[in-house]
């Protein structure tokens, strides 16, 4: 323990230089949205909020990033393909931003992005078989390594933009998962992904304050696919490269969130005839408001799952797979029970006058707030759930 102090002042160190920078420009971040009108205007029944807010927030993030890197990261080749591909990403948040493009537009400079990274070395060749019984325990994935991994990078980039539709919530989960990766790179002498994933994390805190329920500036397209193509790029640097039994489930789980919701969003439209690109009030965010949580209760339930996962990646990499497996399961039974006995509580109150069951919307495309017993004034939120659709 003690030969490890000094690394963990190193990444304390890099976490505090990005949330002060990140926490001290924010300000200056949203004066500036103002001035050049980056402004999220409420127009549909998928926007919450009932005032224009401020975007452009995840300059403040981005900056705080990479001040701390410059100061402690060690700017190796994978690494200077990621700050690449990461600016690139930005400037394309920024402009849409300020006026939105198309999305078609936008996955043609996400995938130039990720083969900027690809190129400087971030590349999934060699991953461990989730066939625990084959005789070959690793997968060698020659011609695709590529493709998979740009795919993988433009999935994560726009599954952590779709999730940002409460105040808080994609930058609290995003930093959850850099604190997750953070650790289990610690666990397994990554220094450099500890490093890079403390600077991330701290920049996320740092912002936080100002993005929470109720949101003074939302970080949009700048700011979430920025964390998006962050935690993916750095994920191919470390999580993939561990070369356990079923280490391949690790940066699946610590993104779980993000990955099951974009994954349940695309299958639901395909399965009911829609473009899967086509923007929806369905995402599991959306449903938790219509079951009757408030807009902060949802956001801590899912602050919950994200954390329930995280900890069972660090599980996984510390204890082995079949204590992972167990924690998890006995987690999501407990997590369920806690939630039925939430609805069978509101059903019951409901039934005796005090308020309306979440069956009894009026509408489906009721902004969620107006659905919960008893009535709450609506909360500002983060409009930008679907950015990328």
């Amino acid at each position: 323990m003690t030969g490890n102090l000094p690394i963990l002042l190193y990444l304390i160190g890099t976490l505090l230089v990005a949330l002060a920078v990140s926490f001290g420009i924010t300000p200056a971040v949203k004066r500036f949205a103002q001035k050049i009108g980056a402004i999220d205007v409420p127009k549909d029944s998928r926007r919450m909020h009932k005032v224009p807010i401020p975007r452009l927030g995840g300059l403040a993030i981005f900056f705080g990033f990479i001040v701390s890197i410059l100061i402690f990261g060690h700017i190796t080749l994978p690494v200077r393909g990621m700050l690449l591909g990461s600016v690139i990403i930005v400037a394309l948040g920024v402009i849409d931003d300020i006026m939105p493009l198309r999305a078609g537009l936008k996955f043609v400079v996400q995938i130039a992005a990720a083969l900027v990274a690809v190129y400087h070395g971030n590349l999934v060749d060699t991953i461990s078989n989730p066939n625990i019984f084959s005789a070959q325990p690793y997968l060698h994935l020659g011609v695709l390594a590529v493709p998979l991994t740009v795919i993988w990078i433009v999935a994560i980039t726009n599954s952590v933009n779709l999730i940002d539709g409460l105040d808080g919530l994609a930058v609290g989960v995003s930093a959850i998962s850099s604190v997750t990766m953070l650790v289990v790179a610690f666990l397994v002498s990554e220094g450099d992904i500890a490093v890079l994933m403390a600077a991330l994390a701290g920049a996320c805190l740092g912002f936080l304050p100002y993005n929470k329920n109720p949101a003074k500036i939302f970080m949009g397209d700048t700011g979430a696919t920025f964390l998006g193509f962050v935690l993916a790029v750095v994920s191919i640097q470390g999580l993939f490269k561990f070369y356990a039994i079923l280490s391949f489930a690790v940066p699946f789980l610590i993104l779980g969130l993000p990955i099951f919701d974009t994954s349940f969003a695309f299958i639901r439209r395909v399965a009911s005839g829609k473009n899967p690109m086509s923007p929806d009030r369905s995402h599991v965010h959306h449903r938790l408001i219509d079951m009757g949580f408030s807009q902060k209760q949802a956001v801590a339930i899912l602050y919950i799952i994200s954390a329930v996962l995280g900890l069972s990646a660090v599980v996984l990499t510390s204890s082995g797979e079949i204590k992972a497996m167990l924690f998890l399961l006995t987690l999501c039974v407990a997590g369920g029970i806690a939630i039925r006995v939430y609805l069978n509580g509101n059903s019951h109150l409901n039934h005796n006058g005090h308020g309306q069951t979440p069956g009894d919307k009026d509408s489906p495309s009721a902004p969620g707030a107006e659905n919960q017993s008893p009535p709450v004034s609506p909360e500002p939120t983060d409009s930008k759930d679907d950015g990328n659709e």
